[in-house]
Order: C-alpha cells, then structure tokens, then sequence
C-alpha cells in the first residue's frame, strides 16, 4: 500500500511539474506586431509591397515579391552592416543588392531590419521603446533601445548586436560546440550530449541553410508572429510536456527571465541551443533538467 501511494504521489509530482510548466497567453499574441492597430498590413501589404503601404522611399521594382513585403527596404540594399567576432573569427555581412530569394538573409534578416534598424531603415513602424513588461530583474537606468545601428552609443554600431547573417554560422565538435553532427547545413543533435540537452529542453532555433553551414538569422531565435506563447510537442525536438510555455521578446522557445522560481535556467538553456560549451550536459551533467 505504502508503495502504490509512493508511486501515486511521484505522479502527481509529475503532473503538478507539467502543468507549472503551461501557459496561456493573456494578450493578442502578436504584441508589438500589432503596430499600433495596423496588424499585418503594417508588414505584409496585400498590393504592391511598399507601394501599397505608401511607404517606399526607395525605388524598388522588386517591392512585395517576398512574403508580400510592405515596408521599404531601398536603403539596405547592398550595406554592410554587420561586422562582429566569435569564436569563429571575424566577419562581416552584407546584404544582397536584391530580393534574392536563394538567400536565406532575405526573408529572414533584411525585412526585420526594414522596421528595426535605425541607421539606414530608420526604424518604419518602429518607436525605438520596449512594448512588454521587463521584469524586475532588468536595469532601470535607461530606456532600453530597439532599434539596431542607433541604439543610445555610437551610430552605425552593429558590434554589440548579436552575430547574424550568411556568415554568422552554427558548427558541431569544436571547443564551444555541440557533440552535434552538420549535413548540408541542417542540424543533428545527435551526440550524447546534444541529445540528452534536447530532451532536458528541446532544440528550436530555426537556423537557415547557406553553401552547407547552418546559418544564424533573426528569425532563428524570434518568431515574429509569436510574441508571449510557445506551443511545444513531446518528441524528436524536446522532451519537455507538450503545452503552451510562456516566451517573451518573441523567442521561439520557452524563454521567461520573469520566472519566480529559485534557480529557474530556462533563459540559460534557450542560448545553449547554440552554445553547446556552456551546457549542463557538456559538462558532466547529461541529466540536469529545465527548472521553469
């Protein structure tokens, strides 16, 4: 009897761990996508892209031919404007002078900097002000910028901005690495650590394919059409309960820095999806779960 209540009593534990774990959205979940009431058409204009929004200040022929694009991109043509270092080594990126659809940079990075870059784009819909709630646990020195290439230090500076672009690139086996394998660009996480850290957490970066590397771009860690909700299901990409997990800023993953949980390292595990080296399962610790 003792027994059968034990074994009642760890699922429960169980249960009352995944449903913790749950969320529902309060609010649209476009959020900030909303664009001040204009919804999808602020990005996505039905007719004639840019035209049809009355926003292209840049003659562009090619307007609203990708993902019926509806703001200016004009400026951003052909700029290099990405510049960094990682443990890669040092790179820059510049974007295709076109919509050129083979490059994955296109849909994926150059339209997000039609409305969030503030050096070239001048920001579209965007008015440089954070639209969620930050948690206690952030700094409250100074409004918290959005805007990339003008962001309150020197203009023109990408370097303080995460790696992106068709050169900013994921690997498996080296030092900072997964024990992950790479064919043609796609993923495998596969190793024995990179397949116990998905079923501790999950793997939903989307990273892009590009002459064989797997390639970082805005849409890897963001959904842009997601902004508090993360549907996850049990299986190939995460162990994790099926369910509804709370997400901020878009990340496609569940990501909640506004956890009050004691030791809560789900922020943590969303960058470890890239950065193997510094994953509990790495480093001796294969079974280390997600704390919500």
């Amino acid at each position: 009897m003792k027994k059968v209540f034990l074994v009642l009593l760890m699922v429960l534990a169980v249960a009352g761990f995944a449903l913790a774990q749950i969320k529902n959205p309060t609010s649209d979940v476009l959020g900030a996508h909303l664009n001040y009431g204009r919804g999808c058409a602020a990005c996505h204009a039905p007719h004639s892209g840019a035209y049809g929004n009355g926003a292209a200040g840049h003659a562009d022929s090619g307007s609203g031919n990708i993902a019926l694009w509806g703001q200016d991109v004009g400026a951003l043509f052909g700029q290099t404007i990405i510049t960094g270092q990682s443990e890669h080594g040092s790179y820059s990126e510049t974007l295709p002078a076109t919509w050129d659809n083979s490059r994955p940079d296109v849909a994926n990075l150059l339209t997000c900097l039609s409305c969030h870059d503030g050096n070239y784009a001048q920001g579209a819909m965007m008015k440089n002000t954070v639209y969620e709630t930050l948690p206690s646990t952030y700094g409250n020195k100074n409004s918290i910028p959005t805007l990339l290439g003008n962001d309150n230090t020197s203009t023109n500076n990408y370097l303080n901005d995460h790696p992106v672009g068709i050169n900013a690139y994921v690997e498996c086996g080296g030092t900072y690495d997964w024990d992950c394998s790479e064919t043609n660009g796609t993923i495998s996480m596969n190793g024995p650590g990179s397949s116990a850290f998905v079923t501790n957490y999950g793997f939903f970066v989307s990273l892009k394919a590009y002459n064989s590397n797997a390639t970082v771009m805005c849409t890897s860690c963001h959904n842009q059409h997601l902004m508090n909700v993360v549907k996850v299901t049990t299986g190939s990409k995460s162990g994790l309960p099926s369910g509804n997990y709370a997400t901020m800023f878009f990340i496609r993953a569940p990501y909640n820095p506004a956890s009050g949980t004691a030791g809560s390292n789900q922020t943590a595990q969303f960058c470890r999806q890239c950065h193997g080296g510094e994953a509990n399962e790495m480093n001796g610790g294969l079974t280390i779960p997600t704390t919500f």
